[in-house]
């Protein structure tokens, strides 16, 4: 387990090194967070007063690998909105539970509030187009999964129903989701916050689908379609654009 006082102290250091000009800096991750494992980086958000930012950088420091997330105000203010609004807080997430490095201003406390009370918040409710189409997506991999003949396909669907299922269960019920390892936290949040058992359904499922058993999976996928509507898929209708079509001057 990394030493979460020394990857401080690294951080700090490789901010000081590389962004003297810094108005701001946080560091964020799983080395914060206590979920670290040997193979994790220091994920280290930086605000500058204008370019080189913005920027995304990977390097390394003191054998630590380093993320490096580099903006301006309007940049950071951009992202943190734009992640928010799609449910999947990763920026807010790296500046709200952090570690404050450096803070000339006052804004990397200002941004860290701003960012914790977006989290508390939870993300916009689900409706519309938006919902319609997590639900066809769900349905539609169910389907997959259900009537496979090849159990390398059967299996690559099943890992995307898990995914998918997850993310219409979190979403459809307030909560922020996320991708990969962030899956299994999310569901382990909603599950604090419900009395639920999401999450260790949602393992067994996966284990049993990597099995050859899919009826777990089947029934979770079930379950969070009727949390939400129901499946979707006659009458599932999005309109399109087309490019080559003339500009509408009518308004």
């Amino acid at each position: 387990m990394p030493d979460v006082r020394g990857a401080v102290a690294d951080a700090r250091a490789l901010v000081a090194q590389w962004f003297p000009e810094a108005r701001a800096a946080w560091l964020g991750g799983s080395v914060v967070l206590g979920s670290a494992t040997p193979g994790s980086d220091l994920d280290v958000t930086v605000l500058l007063q204008g370019p080189p930012a913005p920027f995304r950088d990977s390097r390394r420091y003191r054998g630590w690998p380093v993320e490096l997330f580099v903006h301006t105000e309007t940049s950071l203010g951009h992202h943190v909105r734009r992640d928010a609004e799609g449910g999947r807080p990763t920026m807010a997430r790296l500046v709200g539970r952090s570690v404050v490095l450096t803070d000339t201003d006052g804004s990397g406390g200002q941004w860290q509030q701003t960012a914790r009370m977006l989290l508390a918040a939870g993300p916009p409710a689900l409706t519309g187009d938006d919902l319609a189409s997590m639900r066809y997506a769900v349905t539609d991999l169910l389907d997959d999964v259900t009537h496979a003949h090849d159990a390398h396909e059967r299996l690559v669907s099943s890992a995307l129903l898990a995914e998918e299922s997850a993310h219409l269960l979190l979403h459809g019920a307030g909560h922020w989701w996320g991708r990969g390892k962030w899956v299994a936290r999310e569901l382990a949040d909603l599950d604090e916050r419900d009395g639920t058992d999401w999450r260790a359904r949602h393992e067994r499922a996966l284990v049993t689908a990597a099995a050859g058993d899919v009826s777990l999976l089947l029934g979770f996928a079930d379950d969070v379609l009727a949390r939400n509507g129901g499946p979707l898929f006659e009458g599932h209708r999005l309109a399109g654009t087309d490019p080559g079509a003339p500009a509408d001057r009518s308004t």
